[in-house]
């Protein structure tokens, strides 16, 4: 009986982890040339660069979806560049705690 009630804390405690945080690969653009539809590939770097140092904030262009990212300072540094995430996801928002 101590075993399976091990076990089943171990496989509840590793569902709710993954509840909390997801794994996403994408490029880093700002948010009004995603909302164009651009930025969803490394040609835009200095583009993106450019228009977050005029205040255009950092998003996450993921295939077709562009992410919101409520700390968008975590991405400045990674303008036009691929980057894994790991994030939470709340809609079409994510909060980033490591990128990768």
């Amino acid at each position: 009986m101590k075993k399976f009630i091990v076990s089943a804390t171990l496989v509840m405690s590793f569902t709710a982890l993954s509840a909390f945080g997801a794994s996403m690969t994408g490029f880093v653009s700002d948010a009004m040339c995603a909302g164009k539809g651009k930025g969803g590939d490394a040609s835009h770097a200095e583009c993106a660069a450019k228009c977050m140092k005029g205040g255009s904030p950092a998003v996450l262009v993921v295939g077709d979806k562009v992410y919101k990212v409520s700390n968008p300072e975590k991405l400045t540094d990674f303008a036009g560049k691929k980057v894994t995430v790991d994030a939470k996801v709340d809609g079409d928002s994510i909060t980033v705690a490591k990128v990768m």
